[in-house]
């Protein structure tokens, strides 16, 4: 019989991928660990590998395919002694499910504990009852618009998602609606409005191109706007001083040891000591290392420090591990790889997810200030402006000194005003006495 050849979960949290590319066409004999086809989500794109041997006998999903749900088959494999006649009749979606794909690395996935679980089911549960809801993006974005409860529908997708036509049939025929009161009541009324077909006719035809977003975009677009509709976000502002700072990244950067082309083996930057400086001051106040969680508070005991990298279409997030007891030189260096990596999309899922806390630099670009959206589970993000020559007063004189404005924004379930000031004033005097970060 046909072995199914399905779509692997390429981390934890993903429902659907991309097909990108098929290395490998019908007719192709493959063994275990022979490359089959690129998968690309929202953040990478991996070389998955065959887990079983036999001959591709047909591919089911074509190059370029967006939107496949995990679990369903891209492709049939004949086993040894099969040919094209076992697949006259064969219902890939009713067979049982055979993993026989797998990316090419993947990260040790570990048992969750009870806590780390619950919060697992709230993050994949649109209902919020634990139970997590396959559905297309096309289907939730209507069930929205229509104040649809989307975990009482029943799927017709492959291994039953709830695709668009489910929620058609639910129209007509009626079921349960979201409770929508306050706030959600409003942007549910707003959305409706706002539909693809209102937004279009608010322009003249012919004065606009339309560009499908990618899938990255569509990811980043429900995380943000979860965000800013489900946590409380609270905001600290202060200024450092970075004369000190500036004065010991020229000291270090001027004895950094040689290539054998005469290269400096590393350049630190500001933000390096932004990422260590931040590190610093989770350690020095730990109640504010956490994620907010509906089970309990999850208090982090190490201080991982995620950074905005841009890439073509988005961003994402690689996570300096263990940041906190680091080197300078050594964080300059994982993140130079990171950002190669990332503008090529080869960064492994480990690589970019979990996290205590996140940093977002704009200050290359000359912004002075401004206020970052969490990026969950995180409970912290600190926004960082451009440092700026600026008068300030010393005493009883007023002196030029180079300073830098930041901007921490916290989740205020985890860390209120307090905390986060406390946290911010950590930050604050690692910035400005460098020295106390080689402690």
């Amino acid at each position: 019989m046909p072995t199914p050849i399905l779509m692997p979960a390429l981390s934890p949290t993903m429902e659907t991928g991309k097909l990108a590319k098929w290395l490998v066409k019908e007719g192709d004999v493959v063994t275990s660990g022979d490359l089959l086809c690129e998968i690309e989500t929202d953040k990478a794109t991996m070389e998955v590998e065959a887990v079983d041997e036999g001959t591709i006998g047909k591919i089911l999903i074509a190059d370029g395919t967006e939107d496949v749900p995990v679990n369903q088959a891209i492709a049939l494999l004949l086993e040894e002694g099969e040919d094209a006649g076992a697949l006259e009749g064969f219902d890939a979606g009713a067979s049982a499910p055979v993993a026989s794909a797998a990316p090419m690395e993947t990260a040790e996935v570990k048992e969750p504990a009870p806590v780390a679980q619950a919060v697992a089911q709230a993050i994949g549960s649109p209902t919020g009852q634990g139970k997590r809801v396959f559905a297309s993006p096309l289907a939730r974005r209507i069930a929205g618009q229509n104040n649809i409860e989307i975990g009482v529908v029943t799927g017709s997708g492959p291994h039953g998602r709830i695709v668009k036509r489910d929620i058609e049939k639910a129209l007509v025929e009626g079921v349960p609606q979201a409770a929508s009161t306050g706030a959600s009541a409003a942007s549910s009324s707003i959305a409706a409005a706002m539909s693809d077909d209102a937004i279009m006719k608010m322009y003249e035809p012919g004065s606009y191109e339309l560009e499908p977003h990618d899938s990255m975009r569509k990811i980043i677009a429900e995380r943000l706007t979860q965000s800013k509709q489900t946590v409380p976000h609270f905001y600290l502002s202060v200024d450092c001083q970075l004369d000190s700072l500036l004065s010991a990244r020229s000291k270090l950067n001027a004895s950094a040891p040689k290539d054998g082309e005469g290269k400096p083996l590393w350049k630190i930057s500001v933000n390096d000591f932004v990422i260590k400086a931040m590190a610093m001051a989770l350690k020095k106040v730990p109640d504010a290392n956490a994620s907010w969680s509906e089970a309990g508070m999850l208090k982090h005991k190490s201080c991982d420090v995620g950074v905005a990298v841009a890439i073509p279409g988005g961003l994402i997030t690689p996570v300096v591990r263990d940041a906190h007891s680091k080197g300078l030189a050594q964080i300059s260096m994982d993140m130079k790889d990171f950002a190669k990596r990332a503008r090529n999309r080869k960064l492994m899922p480990h690589e970019y997810q979990g996290g205590s806390t996140a940093v977002s630099n704009l200050g290359m670009f000359g912004i002075k200030n401004f206020s970052a959206v969490i990026n969950p589970p995180h409970a912290t993000i600190l926004a960082v402006g451009g440092g700026e020559k600026r008068p300030i007063v010393v005493g009883d004189s007023v002196v030029v000194k180079t300073m830098m404005s930041v901007t921490l924004s916290t989740d205020h379930r985890a860390v209120d005003g307090a905390l986060g000031a406390q946290l911010l004033g950590a930050f604050k005097e690692c910035i400005e006495e460098p020295a106390m970060m080689l402690v």
